[in-house]
């Protein structure tokens, strides 16, 4: 079938820009990836995307999306040495209250892998379009109206050899993730003030890679560690990844820097309420440095909720909402909006101008894709040094979340509808439909 438009330009090359091009590229002549970082040609960590070095989940109803955009892609990624785990076996999860919460087969697998590898495997498969150009070291300098043609952008970028170069774009996908292309551009068109909701958490974390050692558990693949709140403000996650090696990140919010030393990093973990995560880690051998990172809030930009937006402008990932990264839901939402996206886009291929009003339609369905990964967000406001608005009924939503853990303790059922929502596999909703919450509302405790 004919393409819909002639060019598009995709702002940004993680792991949102890779999987928006992709499904971008059916439906027009050409397909532009601008990202100023030199891109490498292995699974390497680039300057960028410096959260590369953390451990990163690839949520189920990610890897879904993914293998919807590139069929077959699963196959890459273990072929490339990711390992595919069991839902609710693979993981061990230590929570107040549980340590351990119950392990059990909740009939579905997650991939393990590094994001750098990650990267590589869809790049690779987008290096294989033959209408996408992939132009590292370019650095976006604007995005403007187009003079000459009414709703396109004209999209600037400058080359590591300082000239400067311009595409006239029929769509931009601002996947940069800090969104100043789009707030620049709604800026010129003289919008007005885009509501935007901030959690200040003043996340830390840090990150060490060891090598797996020959007496691991057989009982967990990898580890979650979560402090009781609002007493412990800390945690930590164990994943495996390529290379037979383990990726320990740990976090803590509205605390100080974390450890950048061996000894400092273990004396952390070992404060931590079972002895499980310092054991794992106490006598396997360190490879490279550890990594820190700082995020000081969680951000939801509703730019859905502006009256008119340019038609041919499309933020996706963190552009449109960033959150708390212990949580790994930033680059399976992402996927999940590129797909809706795509879908979109090949809905309107009949119609006589099939980029009116994509934007904002986008906009309104991606909607639904967050609600789930921003209520846990909201979450953090259980720590009382939290910035930002609490939602009102959040004490009520702490009483609920805290009688389905105890239900999802003891009956499988539940927790797999949980463990669902939790891989952007259902919506929110989900964990409100009345036969569950009418259970719940049993097991919840009278307020105070």
């Amino acid at each position: 079938m004919p393409a819909v438009a002639e060019h598009a330009v995709v702002i940004g090359a993680g792991m949102g820009g890779l999987a928006a091009a992709k499904a971008v590229a059916p439906y027009f002549d050409k397909v532009t990836v601008l990202d100023r970082d030199t891109l490498p040609d292995g699974p390497d960590v680039r300057p960028g995307t410096p959260q590369g070095r953390h451990a990163h989940a690839l949520l189920a109803g990610g890897s879904t999306a993914l293998a919807a955009l590139f069929p077959g892609i699963e196959s890459d990624f273990l072929k490339a040495g990711a390992m595919k785990g069991r839902a609710g076996l693979a993981l061990r999860y230590e929570q107040p209250g549980f340590d351990p919460f119950p392990q059990r087969d909740l009939g579905f697998d997650a991939f393990f892998i590094s994001r750098p590898l990650l990267e590589r495997v869809c790049r690779e498969r987008l290096e294989e379009e033959p209408n996408v150009e992939l132009c590292d070291r370019s650095r976006v300098t604007d995005v403007a109206p187009s003079a000459g043609r009414r709703e396109a952008l004209t999209v600037s970028y400058e080359v590591d050899d300082g000239t400067s170069h311009a595409i006239l774009a029929d769509l931009v996908v601002d996947a940069s993730g800090r969104a100043i292309p789009t707030l620049t551009l709604l800026d010129k068109l003289g919008a007005p003030e885009l509501e935007a909701t901030e959690i200040g958490i003043d996340q830390a974390y840090a990150t060490a890679v060891f090598e797996i050692p020959a007496n691991a558990s057989r009982d967990w693949v990898g580890l979650v560690h979560y402090g009781a709140p609002p007493e412990e403000n800390h945690g930590g996650l164990i994943l495996p990844i390529e290379q037979e090696r383990w990726i320990v990140s740990i976090g803590r919010v509205h605390g100080d820097a974390l450890p950048d030393e061996i000894d400092g990093f273990k004396a952390f973990v070992k404060a931590f309420r079972v002895p499980t995560f310092f054991d794992a880690i106490n006598g396997a051998k360190q490879v490279g440095e550890i990594a820190r990172y700082n995020m000081p809030a969680s951000v939801r930009r509703r730019f859905d909720r502006l009256e008119r937006f340019p038609a041919a402008m499309i933020p996706l990932g963190d552009s449109v909402c960033r959150f708390n990264p212990i949580f790994g839901q930033g680059m399976s939402v992402a996927a999940q909006e590129a797909f809706v996206l795509g879908r979109l886009l090949d809905s309107r291929r009949d119609r006589a101008a099939p980029l009116a009003g994509l934007a904002q339609d986008y906009l309104v369905r991606i909607q639904e894709l967050l609600e789930a990964p921003w209520a846990v967000a909201e979450t953090d406001f259980v720590h009382p040094q939290t910035r930002g608005v609490r939602p009102p009924d959040f004490e009520k939503r702490l009483q609920y979340g805290a009688a389905l853990t105890r239900l999802c303790a003891e009956d499988p059922e539940a927790h797999r509808i949980v463990i669902e929502v939790r891989h952007l596999m259902r919506p929110q909703s989900a964990l409100r439909e009345p036969g569950l919450a009418r259970r719940v509302a049993a097991l919840m405790q009278p307020v105070a």
